[in-house]
């Protein structure tokens, strides 16, 4: 049923496409018969371009996580207050993104800033592509601006880093050991009282992780409060774990693949790739050059054409 899905969003989206281009042909035979002005058929040029590219960049998620939905986590760097009130910025971000492109989002865990702002967050995201549109914002974002915080009004630099992974699904099996994992459970609660659960719903599950490729060890740690319940938030933790674990062995046949193909631009995972530079007006992405001077509605969601910047010159690098 989900192939039969997916052949059938190519065929109506190409039925589309060549409808909006034979539009613009009949339009442009109006236009000679005065029956449509130049403005009409520019119209039916701007639409038919539109579903063209979004159909070109739709064709650009051709690897097989590309298809699934995501979970995204954004933690503080280091600068105190100034830069938890930027992780919060591009929480934000996010969110209106997702609420624009219909995907549906539920905060799984989060840590208040001390005085504003927010240390860390985990966000599911649910819908068709969303990992394969978001994993271009893996990557530190630096945001450059003259800070609220800071009393003698200086330009200050702050850092936040995101990391997308994908949000595997029944059909992906994940084998985890059961001797590896222990768990915690906490009380969860918000800032000033909200919300405050007064039984130990939180769970947090430690996994010993060995690298099945070079035998190194680590201990990969998930928490989730996003309900009441403690089971339900015991399966959310687990099937994050899996997307964690997944997402490693991805990150392996990435690196292999690169190590092959050694002749093309090698993109480096974790590395700075945007900068927010607001006294500039200026967004700027380091990895394909493309940058904005409309800074406010790049921080209400509209991300785009860096998504598309990223998609189409690095896809094949993949």
């Amino acid at each position: 049923m989900r192939k039969i899905k997916t052949l059938k969003m190519w065929i109506e989206k190409c039925a589309e496409v060549e409808a909006a281009v034979g539009e613009v042909g009949v339009g442009f035979d109006f236009v000679k018969e005065e029956v449509l002005t130049e403005d009409e058929l520019d119209g039916l040029y701007a639409d038919a371009l539109d579903k063209i590219e979004k159909l070109e960049l739709r064709n650009m998620l051709r690897r097989e996580e590309d298809k699934l939905s995501a979970i995204m986590k954004i933690n503080s760097g280091a600068g105190g207050t100034e830069s938890q009130d930027w992780a919060s910025m591009l929480m934000r971000m996010y969110l209106r993104w997702c609420e624009k492109h219909g995907y549906k989002t539920a905060i799984q865990h989060m840590v208040d800033g001390d005085e504003a702002g927010i240390k860390s967050v985990t966000i599911g995201i649910e819908g068709d592509f969303a990992y394969g549109y978001l994993k271009s914002e893996n990557g530190v974002h630096r945001l450059v601006r003259v800070s609220p915080y800071n009393a003698q009004g200086k330009r200050m630099t702050s850092f936040a880093s995101v990391f997308v992974s994908p949000m595997v699904d029944d059909t992906i099996e994940i084998v985890l050991d059961p001797a590896r994992i222990s768990w915690d459970t906490f009380r969860s609660g918000g800032a000033g009282g909200q919300n405050v659960n007064k039984v130990e719903s939180g769970v947090r599950v430690r996994y010993m992780y060995k690298d099945p490729y070079t035998g190194e060890e680590e201990e990969i740690l998930v928490e989730n409060t996003e309900t009441r319940d403690q089971p339900k938030n015991r399966e959310n933790a687990l099937r994050n774990l899996k997307s964690i674990l997944y997402n490693k062995e991805l990150e392996h046949r990435r690196e292999e693949q690169r190590k092959i193909e050694d002749s093309k631009k090698k993109i480096e995972w974790g590395s700075q790739i945007r900068s927010y530079v607001f006294d500039d007006r200026r967004v700027k992405d380091h990895r394909t050059n493309y940058q904005t001077s409309n800074v406010g509605a790049v921080m209400d969601g509209d991300i785009d054409d860096f998504i598309k910047a990223y998609l189409m010159e690095f896809s094949t690098d993949e």
